[in-house]
């Protein structure tokens, strides 16, 4: 199944000379929505995942499901004051200005498998932010999931920079 054809392009959104990749559509697909998850459920195949730690807001959505898939345990990383107990907090630079989430301390056990899931790759300032606080926890990253990549963005080339072993995407943008 062409995952593409699932995926709306809408041009100019949110600002001029953008285009927003919107997976709304895939998600009201069903057979859309299972091969996406099957997919990225069989790109993990002997990681041994013991928790999918998802990325606000839309990686919770396919992440939850692939957790699920893999027997594994869920864990939330939000933006700056969104999570009720005690936070480990990263702070990480946007294109204008900079932006900060955070993951329960004890979310995360020293040494659990973990897969970072996020609905998107551009240029992976957001997920190296997830990577760090993960890490923080004392778990073990074994790889990172994305429903689609903005390939011309290089977030690819940052998170394997930062050692991040494994990643996969369903969808591939190579250009805007």
């Amino acid at each position: 199944m062409n995952l593409s054809e699932y995926i709306r392009s809408i041009p100019d959104y949110p600002k001029p000379g953008i285009v927003f990749r919107d997976i709304t559509t895939l998600l009201e697909h069903p057979a859309a929505l299972h091969a996406a998850a099957d997919q990225l459920v069989e790109a993990c195949t002997g990681m041994n995942i013991d928790k999918v730690a998802v990325v606000e807001s839309r990686g919770f959505l396919l992440g939850g499901i692939v957790a699920y898939l893999l027997g594994a345990g869920l864990v939330i990383i939000r933006k700056k004051g969104k999570l009720p107990s005690a936070t480990h907090r990263v702070e990480y630079a946007l294109e204008y200005g900079t932006d900060c989430i955070e993951i329960h301390q004890d979310s995360i056990s020293p040494g659990e498998r973990i897969l970072l899931h996020d609905d998107l790759l551009a240029t992976g300032g957001t997920m190296a932010a997830a990577a760090e606080l993960v890490k923080q926890t004392g778990g073990e990253i074994m790889g990172a999931s994305f429903l689609i990549e903005l390939s011309f963005l290089h977030g690819r080339e940052l998170l394997t920079r930062l050692g991040v072993p494994t990643l996969h995407s369903l969808v591939d943008y190579q250009s805007e």
